[in-house]
């Protein structure tokens, strides 16, 4: 393993401890509200915390882009942290969150880590290396056609000045496949996509920390990734779409016809 990556696995698996010691004692966890339905904890802050500590006793010159603390430092160097993807989910104590570290060189996106603390499964991947789920490499899946397919999604929870064509897309994806689903933590989306647990994902809206991460592990495990109008800007618009070849580019046919004007 790589030595960022292995850093980046430590960090992973320290943040997870924190996060499933405190969720048998969700009573006692602080709640803050940065913005309708988008909550913070001090599990946040504290997994958060012990990421950039981890990261920063072996690599002191790197910076971060963390969802809570924002940019951290000036370097090519650079850590994208979401320290609890699903902090919904785990105030409820839905066991479905996960802690999403990437690695990104002069721009480059060269390693990524979720791991799921519940299960503790730890996805790992390097640009060039592959996709793995613990020791064994993960591919997406090969369905060809979105007919038995099952696709995640995210639902527009904060900003719905899109709800009304997120819900035709909505309506159009539940028409021509098995299913669809909202797990409610976007890394485990991802993650899952890139094992061939579902077939493809898309989603408005999305930060970098929440899919950088993914982003990598889905390409290395053999998947396409691209933003609503088939671009390569998802990580700056957080409009994204994922799957394999042909999913990809299926999900894409479904999907286009109803973004908004300035998405196209």
């Amino acid at each position: 393993m790589h030595p960022l990556l292995n850093i980046a696995v430590r960090a992973a698996r320290n943040a997870g401890d924190i996060i499933s010691r405190r969720l048998g004692d969700r009573d006692a966890i602080s709640i803050a509200s940065k913005a309708r339905n988008d909550f913070v904890t001090d599990v946040d802050h504290e997994a958060e915390g012990a990421i950039i500590s981890t990261i920063q006793r072996h690599y002191r010159d790197h910076a971060f882009l963390a969802e809570e603390r924002g940019q951290v430092g000036d370097s090519e160097h650079q850590w994208i942290i979401d320290p609890l993807d699903g902090t919904t989910n785990f105030l409820h104590g839905l066991p479905v969150f996960a802690v999403s570290i990437a690695y990104q060189y002069r721009g480059k996106l060269e390693h990524g880590v979720i791991y799921d603390p519940i299960r503790q499964e730890l996805f790992t991947a390097s640009r060039g290396g592959g996709a793995f789920l613990d020791d064994r490499r993960i591919r997406v899946a090969k369905l060809n056609s979105l007919e038995g397919s099952l696709i995640g999604t995210g639902f527009p929870y904060t900003d719905h000045r899109y709800l009304d064509e997120y819900m035709a897309m909505f309506r159009a994806v539940i028409e021509k496949t098995a299913g669809v689903r909202r797990p409610g933590a976007a890394a485990i989306d991802l993650a899952w996509l890139a094992a061939g647990r579902i077939d493809g994902f898309w989603e408005m809206g999305l930060k970098p920390w929440d899919i950088a991460a993914g982003s990598l592990l889905i390409r290395e495990a053999g998947g396409m990734v691209g933003s609503l109008s088939g671009g390569t800007d998802y990580l700056d618009t957080g409009n994204i779409m994922a799957g394999n070849a042909k999913i990809f580019a299926a999900l894409g046919r479904l999907i286009r016809p109803h973004l908004p004007a300035e998405m196209k």
